[in-house]
């Protein structure tokens, strides 16, 4: 019985450490609570009440306001902590938007102006100071309890490191997450910016090229043609008429072909007439057959007029291209503060955003003025598709004199 009862003894598995790479690193941040919550509370106890303190002076407000910039830094190692012994991600807040050192040297007192209220106001750094302060007794909450811990409870360590860095997940997403409204919508902003920019360097090398590769190089060959008839006038009379003739058909073709440039760029009969004369003009050039029913009241901004025009105006290029079908509609009317367009055709369907129509363009093109697109295909048709638009009041033309 003993010699069975040691040998099962022996056979046994090795005892190991129940603790994970995960709780070693929750460990590790607990620990690190204490030295780094002491740092960030020396800096904002210095920093903030000697900014307002001082305030009564020059310096008090500019001392204040970089003491905000810096509690930002804080912040930004806080998130970076976090991200690597606790798994939060947690994005980068939206920079600060006061000018920059260069522009606030070229203007002088009111870039300097514009630099120090920006930074007064800063949510971030605000909410960076008060995760400093709620940190020192937590800091010091956090380190003492986890060091009695390791040489006393360990056995139940990983659930208290548990439980402790669960509060300090809470506390960072809640204090130093990007998480406000304003916040959001200034990174939205900034990305539709970024889309707008982009859009309008593609249409301007469009423009180029379509310059360089057409109308100039037929006017370059107009002109080389008229120096030969120029050249055989005469000598040649009728080879000269002839040259001049075929000048001619070139000139008209060059006038087309500005003229059709003219309207890629902003249609005349847009800025003469609206959109339901607009929209009727590119209804009439669409191979397909298309209906056309503008509900407006009052002419939108030209901006978002000229949006909505080229909008259905590359829709009905896809219906006339890649439909297949045999009938189609544009609707276009106004719902309280929104502009609504509805294009619809019966032809085969499946359209996709990702299909190379230029629709993805499209959506971006929208979405970059607070706008939507909306793309209801199915297969066998009919594909409908909903875009709105801000509605913006048209400015008053002043009354020639």
């Amino acid at each position: 019985m003993t010699a069975r009862n040691s040998l099962f003894d022996d056979e046994r598995p090795p005892p190991r450490f129940a603790f994970d790479r995960h709780t070693w690193k929750e460990i590790a941040h607990l620990l690190a609570n204490l030295p780094l919550s002491i740092a960030g509370f020396v800096y904002v106890a210095f920093v903030v009440p000697a900014g307002v303190f001082l305030s009564v002076t020059v310096i008090g407000l500019p001392l204040l306001a970089g003491g905000l910039s810096g509690a930002r830094l804080l912040g930004k190692a806080e998130r970076a902590r976090a991200r690597a012994l606790l798994g939060v991600r947690i994005d980068e807040p939206s920079p600060l938007r006061g000018r920059g050192r260069r522009e606030r040297r070229a203007r002088g007192t009111e870039g300097f102006f514009s630099w120090l209220w920006t930074g007064l106001r800063d949510p971030v750094g605000w909410r960076t100071v008060l995760y400093a302060f709620i940190r020192l007794p937590w800091g010091i909450l956090t380190f003492t309890i986890t060091t009695v811990s390791l040489f006393v409870f360990w056995p139940v360590l990983p659930f208290i490191a548990r439980g402790l860095t669960n509060v300090d997940r809470a506390l960072v997403r809640g204090l130093l997450s990007p998480s406000d409204e304003l916040e959001s919508r200034i990174a939205e902003l900034e990305s539709d910016r970024g889309v707008v920019v982009d859009t309008a360097a593609a249409d301007l090398r469009r423009i180029e090229r379509d310059l360089h590769d057409g109308a100039q190089a037929r006017l370059v060959a107009l002109a080389m043609g008229l120096g030969l008839a120029k050249e055989k006038l005469l000598d040649d009379p009728e080879t000269a008429a002839s040259m001049v003739d075929e000048a001619h058909g070139e000139v008209k073709l060059a006038l087309q072909e500005l003229r059709d440039l003219a309207r890629g760029i902003h249609p005349a009969v847009l800025t003469d007439r609206g959109l339901d004369a607009a929209l009727s003009s590119v209804a009439s050039r669409c191979t397909v057959p298309v209906k056309v029913e503008v509900e407006l009241a009052e002419r939108p901004a030209a901006a978002i007029e000229g949006i909505a025009y080229f909008t259905v105006s590359e829709l009905l290029q896809n219906v006339s291209k890649h439909s297949g079908a045999s009938t189609a509609s544009v609707e276009v009317w106004r719902a309280k503060d929104r502009l609504l367009i509805q294009i619809e055709d019966d032809g085969r369907g499946g359209a996709r955003l990702d299909g190379g129509t230029g629709m993805a363009g499209l959506a971006e093109r929208l979405g970059a003025v607070d706008g939507l697109f909306v793309l209801d295909s199915p297969v066998g048709g009919p594909t409908i598709v909903t875009a709105e638009l801000p509605w913006r009041e048209r400015e008053r033309e002043p009354a020639p004199e």
